[in-house]
């Protein structure tokens, strides 16, 4: 009778074991994948914002001065932007823009027409818009990471994660003035 419950106990344990490892790597999974999706909103955005870009080179073309070099800047970071494949490569690409997008912006101030211009100002508008959302999605996103990143550090879970060559996720960060375009009168 002693060795049937032993048996019988050994199996439990077993069982229980068995059921925890699942349940601790389908909650990383699940972790991962949230985070996945976090960076698909934002990307989605950042994809609005770039699509945007054409048009802003139309308007500032059709007006009296402009500045050539970063209309050309512009049109190589979009273009890039929609070629790459990695998270990383596309935050770098995104913070060029926005330093291209300040000096598209700065150049406009000197040439009242432009900022004039109804189509101008619209697309302006659009594109702080932009920002504003990615701005809201990068929280989302960072919540999602900060999730996953204490996730796959707690234990047991730190075990299975490590087993599986899950690896801590950065927060994405943009200095907020790389994100807004303030003092930029319409």
């Amino acid at each position: 009778m002693n060795t049937l419950f032993a048996l019988v106990l050994v199996i439990f344990v077993l069982l229980g074991g068995v059921g925890m490892l699942i349940s601790i790597y389908n909650r990383i999974v699940m972790l991962r994948h949230h985070v996945d999706k976090a960076f698909a909103n934002i990307e989605v955005l950042l994809k609005q914002r770039v699509d945007e870009l054409p048009e802003l080179v139309k308007v500032v073309k059709a007006s009296a001065g402009y500045e050539q070099q970063t209309l050309q800047q512009l049109t190589e970071l979009r273009t890039a932007f929609i070629n790459v494949g990695t998270q990383e490569e596309k935050i770098t690409l995104v913070n060029r823009m926005d330093g291209a997008l300040k000096s598209l912006f700065a150049v406009a101030e000197n040439y009242p027409d432009l900022k004039a211009s109804r189509a101008y100002q619209q697309l302006q508008r659009r594109i702080s818009q932009l920002e504003d959302n990615i701005a809201d999605r990068r929280e989302f996103f960072n919540e999602s990471v900060t999730l996953y990143n204490v996730g796959i550090n707690e234990f047991p879970n730190l075990i299975l994660a490590r087993l599986l060559r899950y690896q801590p996720k950065p927060l994405l960060q943009f200095a907020p003035e790389e994100t807004r375009y303030t003092g930029i009168s319409l």
